[in-house]
């Protein structure tokens, strides 16, 4: 199965899916049911970069440096610190304890707060449909740093009523919301879903 939290893609109704979502456990300060609201314009401008969900995925698991957080992405720390500082303002990163880094310097280490799952980013639909974009090159530019064979992948077409659809939403939106409010799995194996629904062009 291919499945990310994304962005959806629509207006949502009552029984939409959940907007951006980092897939983050009841271990990482994420309550447990907290009602979701509209996000803000600064909080979707935030998440409008594959670089900042990439960033809040890496920080999700363990607190990261902005050294830390270069290095893997391959990138100039001058650049990620920009995004680091992005997503702290907006309350999706949090800072923790100074500590030391290489030859002394001291060095700040962050995590992801769990935040963007609690925001539906549909409305207005003009930014669904940017958030959805965005979060479909996030998943591209992560799947094509893991081998071909590791992923799982599944199509499906089907022809719904209203009423069916509606269930359908919302069942999947129960399940994935059940999962991301989970702790982490002590020595599990890290996981990404990306799952994306819309209509036959």
């Amino acid at each position: 199965m291919v499945i990310d939290m994304s962005t959806a893609a629509h207006d949502p109704g009552p029984d939409a899916l959940p907007g951006v979502g980092t897939g983050l456990g009841a271990d990482t300060g994420l309550a447990a049911g907290p009602e979701r609201r509209p996000a803000t314009d600064a909080e979707r401008r935030a998440l409008a970069s594959v670089v900042r969900l990439r960033i809040l995925r890496m920080c999700l698991y363990e607190p990261l440096t902005n050294r830390q957080i270069a290095d893997r992405l391959e990138m100039n720390p001058a650049t990620t610190l920009h995004h680091v500082r992005t997503l702290v303002d907006q309350g999706f990163l949090v800072a923790g304890d100074p500590r030391r880094g290489r030859r002394g310097s001291r060095e700040i280490p962050y995590r992801a707060t769990g935040k963007s799952w609690t925001l539906e980013m549909g409305n207005p639909p003009e930014a669904a449909g940017v958030g959805a974009r965005t979060m479909l090159q996030t998943f591209l530019a992560e799947v094509a740093e893991v081998p071909a064979s590791a992923v799982d992948t599944s199509r499906l077409g089907l022809q719904l009523s209203a009423e069916h659809e509606a269930e359908l939403r919302s069942r999947l939106a129960d399940l994935l919301d059940e999962f991301a409010r989970r702790s982490h799995d002590p020595g599990g194996r890290r996981w990404s879903i990306f799952f994306a629904i819309h209509p036959e062009p």
